[in-house]
């Protein structure tokens, strides 16, 4: 198997965690992220998490008032040299958080590192999502 597949399976298996995720299942994400101190994320909510002990826990939260949701990433392009990957696209699609729908369509940068032979992600980047940022502020004025 090329790198370039490698990476796209990996790509396939965090983008599959991001639908379970979508859906109110976090757990899937666990096994597509490396768990290091230095994996980040600045998600469509904004703010920037640094480490594995701050990652995880984000897709849990935003897994706890999700439900019935689809992404799917749009226009891939994947570049790899050695054991550094980068992936970047559009992802399309919704969530419904809170019982409330948000469509989604953010560009996306994605880099994977090969841990002991096996791709996983390291850093997920999208636009923000100033719907996804008003609805949770709404939840959370409603608390």
């Amino acid at each position: 198997m090329s790198t370039e597949s490698e990476v796209r399976a990996a790509s396939e298996k965090f983008y599959s965690a991001l639908n379970h995720m979508a859906t109110g299942d976090a757990g899937p994400m666990a096994q597509a992220w490396s768990h290091g101190t230095a994996v980040t994320t600045m998600h469509p909510l904004g703010g920037r998490d640094t480490g594995w002990d701050k990652v995880g826990p984000t897709w849990s939260e935003v897994a706890k008032i999700a439900s019935g949701g689809q992404v799917k990433l749009h226009d891939q392009h994947i570049r790899a040299a050695g054991d550094m990957a980068y992936e970047v696209g559009v992802e399309k699609g919704h969530v419904t958080m809170g019982g409330h729908k948000v469509n989604l369509d953010h560009r996306i940068t994605n880099v994977y590192c090969r841990e002991a032979g096996t791709w996983k992600i390291v850093h997920h980047h999208t636009d923000l999502s100033p719907a996804m940022i008003d609805l949770l502020a709404s939840l959370q004025a409603k608390k």
